[in-house]
């Protein structure tokens, strides 16, 4: 199902498996990542495992996998195509907005991805304004003792 998922796949489209994390074989690999490539697919949210790594690296595709093996994928195995998913929790909807980084990967339902950006703009603009502040020096860390002391700690004199 997944070759068809890349067969399918609109340029821009983030394809996301969920494999149940089983790691003992491959969901794809180098040959199956330079079809996807060829396809314009923007990356790849897995719940399983990848093989030929070193492909993947050189590409910088987005890639987050739960894990790598040297066992390659089956070719007929069961699954389903654009219906929803839960990964850890996480559910996930055909049309979700996914952004991953290094930290992680996380689902922004589609009804909520401009409430959401609004959100994470507001968010950007004050740590900014906070990590300016650090690094002048001036960063008021007043709030750290008054919820310990809210949180009934003794603090040293």
């Amino acid at each position: 199902m997944l070759h068809k998922a890349i067969d399918m796949a609109q340029p821009g489209d983030v394809i996301v498996v969920d494999a149940g994390g089983d790691l003992s074989n491959a969901l794809m690999g180098e040959l199956m990542l330079a079809h996807a490539i060829n396809r314009g697919v923007a990356g790849f949210v897995l719940n399983g495992a990848i093989r030929d790594v070193d492909a993947f690296l050189a590409t910088n595709l987005p890639i987050f996998a739960a894990g790598i093996t040297h066992r390659g994928p089956y070719k007929d195995g069961p699954g389903e195509i654009n219906v929803p998913i839960a990964i850890d929790g996480m559910v996930i909807e055909p049309g979700d907005l996914m952004l991953g980084d290094s930290d992680g990967v996380l689902c922004v339902p589609f009804d909520v991805a401009e409430a959401v950006y609004a959100r994470t703009l507001a968010k950007q603009d004050a740590e900014t304004r906070q990590m300016a502040a650090i690094h002048a020096g001036t960063n008021d860390r007043a709030w750290v003792d008054a919820a310990l002391k809210r949180l009934g700690c003794e603090l040293p004199e």
